[in-house]
């Protein structure tokens, strides 16, 4: 009902903005009919948007593949495959069946890397430890990575953390690992939540951090960060890509339009000086099961040379 009431809001205000020179245009006799007739618009787009969006919400997250063209990629990479998934919000409405459903599409891409940039979470380790049991399953080549959101901080970002780690997913806080591929090297890190700090002043979120001692010969490096707003400090930091979630798009319009406010990037891949960030709009959805417009996903993105091979 929330959606609902909130839809019918935002339609409610457009209403009276497109009626206002119709007040000044019209008798009142016909002002009355277009009143009328438009209050029952409202109410019928109200519950088709709805509808439309709590459809979008509950389907299993479509697969959206991106690729990412990289200068100097060494030719062992050139169609290195990392799934992104984001922002599942395991919680009151988003169980263990659904989760399923999302780890068996991951692994049927087979990818090479698995990122799990943050907010899986709403709730306990206790509430929900049996709903997120099935990442256990997730399966990769190099394994599957997490890094925290800020909902993890609201949820009990120690025990979550501890608790994945159970599950078999390497945890990155402020740090990074090297992956050999093929006899080529990619560096992985993750950063804590943007707004870590807040809860836990020796977290705080640094990609310099994450990145100190790096092999000089890893030409590719990967951040995993929650919140788009690490894109400036991860170029500065001298990544390649950045991976990251926490807007959801603006889930549902036209919450979509105010996202950019908050964020620099609201979905999709961005350039930022040498810096490509991928924004995904979310793998669940947060709060109001409401996907109307911004159909939620689970991202396939390559790697690829810029360079012919």
């Amino acid at each position: 009902m929330a959606g609902f009431f909130s839809s019918l809001l935002i339609l409610t205000l457009l209403r009276d903005v497109l009626l206002v020179p119709l007040v000044l245009l019209l008798s009142r006799p016909h002002l009355r009919t277009y009143e009328s007739v438009s209050a029952s618009i409202v109410l019928g787009l109200g519950i088709f948007v709805t509808l439309v969006g709590l459809i979008g919400a509950r389907r299993r997250a479509r697969v959206v593949n991106v690729d990412v063209p990289l200068e100097d990629l060494p030719p062992a990479l050139h169609g290195f495959s990392i799934v992104q998934i984001s922002d599942i919000h395991v919680g009151t409405t988003i169980h263990k069946a659904y989760v399923e459903r999302i780890v068996k599409a991951v692994n049927a891409l087979k990818p090479d890397l698995i990122a799990v940039t943050g907010d899986v979470v709403d709730g306990s380790v206790r509430e929900l430890s049996m709903h997120t049991a099935p990442l256990a399953g997730l399966s990769a080549l190099h394994g599957a990575f997490f890094v925290t959101g800020n909902h993890e901080y609201y949820s009990g970002a120690s025990a979550w953390t501890a608790e994945f780690v159970r599950l078999g997913l390497r945890v990155l806080l402020n740090e990074h690992t090297v992956i050999r591929h093929q006899g080529a090297s990619l560096v992985v890190a993750g950063v804590t939540d943007f707004s870590s700090h807040l809860f836990d002043p020796s977290q705080r979120s640094d990609p310099q951090t994450a990145l100190a001692g790096a092999p000089a010969d890893a030409r590719v490096k990967i951040l995993l960060a929650h919140q788009p707003r690490s894109a400036p400090a991860a170029a500065k930091a001298g990544f390649d890509l950045q991976l990251s979630g926490h807007t959801h798009g603006g889930q549902f319009w036209p919450w979509t339009l105010f996202v950019q406010f908050q964020q620099p990037f609201t979905a999709g891949l961005h350039r930022l000086k040498h810096l490509w960030v991928y924004v995904s709009r979310g793998t669940g959805y947060w709060g109001i099961p409401n996907r109307f417009g911004v159909p939620s996903e689970i991202t396939r993105l390559r790697l690829v040379s810029l360079q012919p091979l």
